[in-house]
């Protein structure tokens, strides 16, 4: 009886747990059900629009990069990936995919049973839940609702869709490890080539990062992602998917070729393989200020067409890449040699003071060799370290050698000699080549934009044009080269130099501009005076906006050579307006911008052409006539000037018309050239990141950046039809003048006449006088010298009397004069 009772309790008690597990399934399910949207699963999941990396293309539409945040995915077909790839997808992740209807019931079924056992948990998502749970329910949620809806939206994912269509949409979101998310943006970052040629090895290691990819990343763990690869090679082997023979073969190739010493700190956003990463990266952060609003360039697939050429920056890449590699071994001969003086000289002079005297801390000599040790462990024991302890997983060793890293790196910043080139199409402003540093990957640091350094002589073109346009001067002005002291507004007064300080006296002012003189170039500051030349040198560069600013415009006469900031972008700007007729050029990078539809919704060129229109005349800085004669001076720089020997060490520009202006600072920190043909405007730079430092007096301008610069031009000119810088059809002359004095030439004028430019206006209307008055001058000691020597009828010839060269206020020939400064190292008499 009372077992009888006993049983019937038990019954009771299962029954009204069934009862009340039933309700409770109920409830939850109706609530879940409640929440479940209605929808139709094929035009929902055929209209979701997966996050996509933003496409950047250069102006013939060939890929330059794309721009990603978080999820580097590329969309790939399911038919163009090999049958071993979803075999180790299906054999590792849901081995029943083919046969189940959105659940499989063993598995749900296993995983009940082991979570009441209490052995583990153990999920039972299919790849279809997987997908219901990516876009209808919230994956980070633990939950029975959860659960419920991913079931729920599985079976009428399976109604919907056909079987390859949910391993399409699997196969190209689900994440992978290292910001990759999709089978093809993994297969190029872990692989280097696409998801269509993975080999069986390869899909191993693709299918265990879905299980864990910061513990079976390659990467990071290759030993432990070796182990699991052979777990997935074997199953696949069990089940038929390829053979023992096949997996081996393929497990070995892949581990016989594997990269060991590739960045534990990988992926795919710092993996960006940019064909012209500082140019990417600019054009990334004028997308953030053009696509304002709720967009995202980095997810939301974008079509950037861009001005870059990729041709001309594969030149810009290969030429500066050979610049950083010889300059640098340049600087570091200049280097030594100073530090081999200093040791020659004066070490064995410290330490037997220091000895005598008792003072360890000046003793040289074993800080020399501690110094020679330090530099044997950063250069070749630390990379070795690295590499070492990122095999074996030596956490400890790892993180030493990560912090003698980051030590040496700091050190070589202070001594590595940076650069940055920037080219822009003359009449448009694209900007066709950027090189923003020697490394993008070590330093994000855009030298090309950011860069604000002092431009040296590379300034004065910019004033001198002003000079130009007030009619005060003109290529023929004369002017003087020698000690000279100016005063400014305040009555300060400055005097410069020229390079080591030698002195020409009275020269023209072409020659002046083309040989970088210091003087002459101030005479001509003074002449046209500092308002006129700041309001030139701002609007040319692009800072018209900052021109009352005296920290960046100063009104003394050091700005004559180039003591202010500047961007290598802003100089190529400023030069491109020469032969662009003396039209402002701004600096463009982005023409149009298309949707992941292929709808157009920028287009930054034709909204500026359309601006232009409409304040047509305001872009003009300089007439046509003012800039023509500007870029035939700068010519002139290239035929004698600083960039002559340039000119002959590239063999000439094959007849294409080049000018341009070279710069060097104080100090020699910095070194320039900017320069430009009929069709492009080139601007290098290379200098130190940390200020202080110097390139040494053999590093110029013209030595340094002129050699690059020349090769450059020359490279990307060769397949150019040769033409001429367009000249305007009036408002020129041509007067042949003497070449000393700048007048029309006389009978008396032995030295010779050349042709000159002019702006109609400016030429000269009176003849030369100096080479009468030297003879005169002559005549008059002839007869000093007979009178007091006796001597009769002696001939004129045979008295070498030298010529004097005089300033133009001793003669009656005056010319606007001004003041000057120290040498920025441009003219080198021994390099021209």
């Amino acid at each position: 009886m009372i077992s009888d009772k006993k049983k019937r309790r038990r019954i009771e008690i299962i029954l009204a747990v069934c009862i009340i597990l039933a309700v409770f399934i109920g409830v939850v399910l109706g609530r879940t059900l409640s929440e479940i949207r209605n929808v139709d699963i094929r035009a929902d999941l055929q209209n979701y629009e997966p996050a996509l990396p933003t496409q950047i293309l250069d102006r013939n539409g060939n890929l330059i990069t794309e721009l990603f945040s978080d999820e580097k995915r590329e969309i790939v077909p399911v038919e163009e990936l090999p049958k071993h790839l979803i075999y180790a997808l299906i054999s590792r992740e849901d081995a029943n995919f083919y046969e189940h209807n959105g659940l499989s019931f063993k598995h749900f079924f296993r995983a009940v049973f082991n979570i009441i056992a209490g052995n583990y948990f153990s999920g039972f998502s299919t790849l279809t839940m997987q997908v219901a749970g990516a876009h209808y329910a919230d994956r980070s949620e633990i939950s029975i609702t959860r659960k419920v809806k991913e079931v729920w939206y599985a079976f009428q994912i399976e109604k919907a869709l056909t079987k390859n269509e949910i391993l399409e949409i699997y196969m190209n979101e689900v994440y992978f490890g290292h910001n990759t998310y999709g089978v093809e943006s993994a297969s190029q970052f872990y692989f280097g080539h696409s998801a269509k040629d993975i080999t069986l090895a390869e899909s191993a290691i693709l299918v265990i990062q879905l299980a864990s990819p910061a513990s079976y990343s390659p990467i990071n763990h290759p030993e432990t992602a070796r182990n699991r690869q052979i777990d997935v090679l074997n199953e696949m082997v069990e089940l038929g998917y390829c053979s023992k023979e096949e997996a081996d073969d393929s497990f070995s190739a892949y581990w016989d070729s594997f990269d060991y010493s590739r960045s534990n700190i990988a992926s795919a956003y710092f993996d960006n393989a940019s064909k012209a990463p500082y140019f990417s990266e600019y054009v990334r952060l004028q997308l953030n200020d053009m696509l304002y609003g709720a967009v995202d360039v980095n997810k939301d697939g974008f079509i950037v067409h861009t001005t870059l050429d990729l041709d001309i920056q594969k030149s810009a890449n290969k030429i500066m890449d050979r610049a950083y590699r010889e300059i640098n071994q340049e600087y570091q001969k200049y280097s030594d040699s100073r530090y081999e003086i200093v040791n020659d000289e004066f070490i064995s002079i410290i330490d037997i003071l220091s000895l005598a005297f008792n003072i360890g801390d000046i003793r040289v000599t074993g800080a020399r060799q501690k110094g020679l040790a330090t530099d044997y462990y950063f250069e070749t024991i630390n990379p070795s370290l690295y590499m070492l302890s990122s095999i074996f997983g030596l956490t400890n060793l790892n993180k030493a050698s990560v912090t003698g890293y980051n030590k040496n790196k700091s050190r070589n910043e202070k001594n590595t000699v940076e650069g940055a080139l920037i080219t822009l199409e003359n009449n448009t402003g694209r900007i066709l080549a950027m090189v923003g540093g020697s490394d993008f990957e070590t330093k994000q640091y855009n030298r090309a934009v950011d860069a604000i350094v002092q431009p040296g002589s590379c300034i004065k073109p910019l004033y001198y044009s002003a000079a130009i346009s007030s009619h005060k001067f003109t290529p023929a002005t004369r002017l003087y080269d020698g000690p000279i002291v100016f005063f400014d507004d305040s009555g300060n007064p400055y005097e410069p130099l020229n390079y080591l300080g030698e002195w020409e006296g009275s020269v023209l002012l072409r020659y002046a501009l083309a040989t970088s003189m210091n003087v002459p170039s101030l005479q001509v500051l003074d002449g046209i005076g500092f308002d006129a030349a700041i309001d030139r040198i701002s609007r040319m560069t692009g800072l018209y906006d900052k021109r009352n600013n005296e920290v960046l415009f100063p009104r003394g006469f050091p700005l004559g050579l180039g003591v202010t900031a500047l961007a290598p972008i802003n100089m190529a700007r400023a030069f491109a307006t020469f032969p662009n007729q003396g039209k402002e050029v701004v600096p463009i990078a982005v023409i149009s911008v298309e949707d992941r539809q292929g709808n157009i919704i920028l287009e930054p060129e034709k909204d500026r052409l359309r601006d232009k229109q409409k304040n047509k005349g305001e872009d003009q800085i300089m007439t046509p006539q003012e800039a023509y004669v500007m870029t035939d001076m700068l010519q002139s720089t290239v035929e004698f000037g600083t960039l002559a020997n340039r000119r002959r060490y590239v063999g000439g520009f094959d007849g294409m018309p080049m000018a341009g202006k070279t710069g060097t600072t104080q100090n020699w920190q910095d070194a320039w050239t900017s320069g430009f043909s009929p069709y492009y405007t080139s601007v290098l730079w290379f200098g130190f990141d940390t200020p202080g430092n110097s390139l040494g007096r053999y590093l110029t301008g013209a030595t340094a950046a002129g050699p690059y610069w020349a090769l450059y031009m020359k490279e990307i000119h060769q397949d150019l039809e040769v033409k001429e810088f367009p000249e305007p059809e009036s408002g020129i002359i041509r007067v042949r003048v003497c070449k000393i004095s700048g007048l029309l030439p006389t009978n008396d004028c032995d030295d010779g006449t050349k042709e000159e430019i002019f702006l109609i206006g400016t030429e000269p209307r009176k003849t030369c006088n100096i080479h009468k008055f030297q003879k005169q001058r002559n005549e008059d000691l002839l007869i000093r010298l007979q009178k007091n020597l006796l001597i009769e009828d002696v001939p004129f010839q045979t008295f070498d009397i030298p010529q004097l060269d005089l300033p133009d206020f001793l003669l009656d020939n005056p010319a606007d004069s001004g003041i000057g400064t120290e040498d920025n190292g441009d003219y080198n008499p021994l390099l021209d």
